[in-house]
């Protein structure tokens, strides 16, 4: 835990003098304060680190006005509306389920017993609303994850065990709908499903949605070797569903998801980010991006890992082109499972500003 805490403290520093990084063709080294010469991400038209958006991974106008309303208004009408008319099968659905769940958590921490009104009054007033059963289901397991006694603690078991009949209750209201079957694969993870039944559970999301990037991807957590599986299962999980993508389907870059699931808490061999291995997995991710719909929901997802892999690899120039699309929100692996997604983003950030300026880069050279 220390060693983590020390990591963290550096990434903070960093956050700090990145702006201050100067440019050197070959290098990168640190320049003073206010130096000419400095990297500033802003001279990119980039968002300052306290105006990014941890809230989702890219954006959609149409969530952030109905969060907007019920948070200011206390009703659940727009929120209501918005998942009615948003298509069950898309990955669009669930993330709005998951933002809506995660706002809703998040003013349970900020008022205790008094906030989230508006989903208590959807669940009452609107009992057979799917999109509310959902909301529901994604509130218990978010708190669960975010906000009980951690995970093995008597709290976390029983908010999760809440979690799946509220999955369950929510699957009956919608039998076509994949969101509370992919809502569960997180409660299989935390309850430590036997893999008969996470494959029973899996057979069901992917009977609804087999292409469904977003599940594949809560789905690798379970078969990580951080959990119930091994590096070698989760690889074969990844490539499995590569291997049978359609073209223009993300899944080709879940063996870089894959990939980031398995890293060891510290990379200590330099040599590892120029491997074979990692090489393999951001080509595939960079080709899914290439071919993929420009407004595939999950694009956001892909790039901002991307972005992490590239700084560490030092291709400068590919880790900008990810920033340039992505930048202002960072509600996605891996900012989102740091304690500050906002500064660990911005620590990256900055580091691809400063490589790109070291080998010759500006803003005027970055393609808009």
């Amino acid at each position: 835990m220390e060693i983590l805490w020390l990591l963290f403290s550096i990434g903070l520093l960093v956050a700090i003098v990145g702006p201050y990084i100067r440019r050197k063709r070959g290098g990168i080294r640190l320049a003073a304060p206010g130096s000419p010469d400095a990297a500033d991400p802003e001279n990119y038209g980039f968002a300052r680190q306290e105006q990014l958006d941890i809230r989702v991974p890219g954006p959609d106008q149409d969530l952030m006005d109905a969060l907007g309303n019920v948070q200011r208004s206390g009703t659940w009408q727009a929120a209501s509306g918005l998942l009615a008319g948003t298509p069950k099968e898309g990955e669009r659905r669930w993330q709005r389920v998951q933002a809506f769940g995660g706002a809703a958590a998040l003013e349970l921490v900020q008022q205790p017993g008094a906030g989230a009104q508006w989903l208590k009054a959807w669940r009452l007033e609107a009992e057979k609303d799917a999109g509310g059963a959902q909301v529901h289901a994604e509130l218990l397991v978010q708190q669960a994850w975010r906000h009980s006694g951690g995970v093995g603690s008597d709290d976390h078991r029983i908010i999760l065990e809440e979690a799946r009949e509220a999955c369950r209750k929510a699957a009956l209201l919608a039998p076509g709908d994949p969101v509370p079957y992919i809502t569960e694969l997180a409660i299989a993870r935390g309850l430590a499903y036997p893999e008969a039944e996470f494959d029973a559970l899996w057979a069901k999301v992917i009977d609804r949605a087999p292409d469904h990037m977003g599940a594949h991807i809560a789905a690798l957590h379970y078969w990580g070797e951080k959990w119930h599986g091994s590096r070698e299962k989760a690889d074969a999980f990844s490539h499995a569903a590569a291997a049978r993508a359609p073209r223009g389907s993300l899944l080709a870059a879940l063996p870089l998801f894959a990939l980031y699931e398995n890293l060891p808490d510290v990379v200590l061999v330099g040599s590892f980010w120029q491997s074979a291995v990692v090489t393999r997995a951001v080509e595939g991710a960079l080709y899914a991006v290439h071919t993929a719909r420009q407004d595939d929901p999950m694009l956001a997802h892909v790039r901002h890992l991307l972005l992490s892999f590239l700084v560490s690899m030092e291709r400068w120039a590919e880790a900008m082109e990810q920033v340039r699309h992505v930048d202002g929100y960072v509600g996605a692996l891996p900012w989102s499972a740091t304690p500050d997604p906002a500064a660990a983003y911005a620590v990256h950030r900055a580091l691809a500003v400063a490589g790109y300026e070291a080998n010759g880069g500006s803003p005027a050279t970055l393609p808009r």
